[in-house]
């Protein structure tokens, strides 16, 4: 399914961005070296709660996951980097954390993800892998406008991270977001361009470049749902949901 938000589904929507990415700024000024997973995960529940939100994880249950998620947001640390399911796990020094949120306000979803440094050490290697999903992301974002077609942002984003040198896995990528989270069409993190669903003001999407460092290949933990780099390599992930409007592409999910 992909839907077609009308202005006032847009108005709900740009409060459910904004919502996810105060969320996720919190958290980062929160998240100190000796901070616990599952603090984090109490807190996320706590904040969705204070707004008058509802989770889009807790009660998630895809085909790729086991069972319901049962959390309220995603915690992926050093080699995981998608799905990363909160346990028992304080962060040290060093440590790179993508915290990974999705929640539901008034009806509409909206979806970010950011990748951190735990802690004053700060390898150049995770700085620069981190900065490169960044970059993918706002590339991505600048080549999206009522015309361009899905091929374009896949393309665009694919360019950015095999330019840095970094494998790319074709299994998980960005998606359409609306009244539920994961939504069509799928936005690869590579594709060729002039191909697939051409962007049309109301759209949302929500795109997510990721990467791991020497590698595209994923492995799954025994929880059933986090996923882990193939090599033990380092992970990153930077997310925005976008709307595409009649002058390009807004980014719901800004701090």
């Amino acid at each position: 399914m992909i839907e077609i938000l009308t202005p006032a589904e847009l108005t709900r929507a740009r409060a459910a961005g904004a919502l996810v990415g105060r969320i996720l700024q919190t958290l980062k000024s929160r998240v100190a070296v000796g901070t616990n997973l599952l603090e984090i995960d109490s807190w996320t529940a706590a904040l969705i709660a204070e707004a008058g939100a509802e989770s889009c994880y807790v009660d998630y249950a895809p085909s790729f996951g086991r069972g319901p998620f049962g959390h309220y947001i995603c915690t992926a640390v050093n080699d995981a980097v998608l799905h990363g399911m909160p346990h028992d796990y304080a962060l040290v020094d060093g440590d790179l954390l993508t915290l990974d949120l999705a929640v539901t306000l008034d009806g509409i979803a909206a979806d970010a993800a950011i990748s951190v440094i735990v802690g004053p050490t700060r390898a150049p290697a995770d700085v620069a892998m981190i900065e490169t999903t960044e970059r993918a992301l706002a590339a991505a974002i600048a080549a999206a406008h009522p015309g361009a077609r899905i091929g374009d942002l896949s393309y665009t984003i694919g360019s950015v991270l095999h330019e840095a040198g970094y494998p790319v896995n074709l299994e998980f990528g960005g998606h359409g977001i609306g009244s539920t989270m994961h939504q069509d069409p799928h936005v690869s993190n590579d594709g060729r361009p002039g191909r697939g669903y051409r962007l049309r003001p109301g759209l949302l999407l929500a795109l997510e470049p990721w990467v791991m460092a020497d590698t595209a290949e994923l492995v799954t933990d025994a929880d059933g749902w986090t996923l882990r780099s193939a090599t033990g390599a380092r992970t990153a992930h930077s997310e925005h949901t976008i709307a595409i409007t009649p002058d390009g592409a807004e980014i719901l999910t800004l701090p």
